[in-house]
């Protein structure tokens, strides 16, 4: 009997010894690679052949010593639209397991046959990224960008704050607070909340946020950042551009503490004071 416990025993304590200490056991680590479809990590070109019946789109893959990619394919998701066709990029590949060795990207290029001339219709593909014909030398397509293929014109409107908004990487879900705009310049309030998601948004903590005050100047690309600041008056914006209208920053209050807190360097921690000596 006592050499059946000890037999037991040894299995048990091998059986732990494949399993890293913190880590569970990954099932795939000594099976066989698993292929998995995907959707390419960045589009960046498209172009027309064909008369325009044919979309070809170009996309970063998987790349390795071996393969990585089968079955690149780009399909229509629905029939073409009055103004746009939807388009999707799959393609099969090991490279979510790391013995794959696919752990570089290269281009690779799909096409689509679609059943009338693209026209003036704007390609999306996989629901976020935009191409157009409209600007682009042919055969070429334009890839378009955060704000579509025709952003707003510069000016004092809700779709150009947004641009602006976007030029400074505001995070998101960000509201605007207030505005000063005559076209040509812009000083733009805007805060965003920090606190947890609350029904009740009067409760302790549900109404935190932090906020930020930018100036910007109006250029063909749309609005251009000039410099952030949560002083009142017009002295942050004058000292890096001399000719922002006062009219538009004399009224700016300051920025609550609240929501443009200052984070001051740590100061050096003070030396240990010396030990006092022992009378002799």
């Amino acid at each position: 009997m006592a050499a059946v416990l000890s037999v037991v025993a040894v299995l048990l304590l091998g059986g732990c010894g494949t399993q890293m200490a913190g880590r569970e056991a990954s099932p795939s680590a000594t099976g066989p690679i698993q292929w998995t479809t995907f959707e390419p990590s960045e589009v960046i070109g498209g172009r027309l052949a064909d008369g325009g019946r044919t979309v070809l789109l170009d996309a970063q893959v998987p790349s390795g010593p071996r393969a990585c990619v089968r079955d690149f394919k780009a399909v229509l998701t629905d029939p073409p639209q009055k103004d746009l066709v939807r388009v999707q990029l799959t393609f099969s590949s090991p490279s979510g397991d790391r013995r794959s060795g696919c752990s570089k990207e290269r281009s690779a290029t799909a096409r689509v046959r679609l059943p009338v001339a693209l026209g003036s219709r704007e390609v999306v593909v996989d629901h976020y990224v935009q191409f157009t014909a409209d600007g682009a030398k042919a055969p070429a397509l334009r890839l378009c960008g955060k704000l579509g293929c025709t952003p707003p014109a510069t000016g004092c409107t809700d779709a150009s704050y947004d641009q602006a908004l976007m030029a400074v990487d505001a995070p998101a879900h960000t509201y605007r607070d207030s505005q000063e705009c005559d076209g040509k310049w812009l000083v733009l309030d805007f805060s965003w909340r920090t606190g947890p998601a609350c029904d009740d948004a009067s409760a302790p903590g549900c109404s935190s946020r932090l906020g930020d005050r930018w100036y910007f100047r109006a250029e063909k690309s749309g609005w251009v950042p000039i410099v952030e600041g949560a002083a009142g008056g017009c002295r942050v914006v004058q000292r890096r551009a001399p000719a922002f209208p006062t009219s538009l920053c004399r009224g700016l209050a300051p920025l609550s503490a609240s929501l443009h807190p200052s984070y001051p360097p740590a100061s050096a921690s003070p030396s240990p004071s010396p030990s006092p000596s022992r009378p002799s």
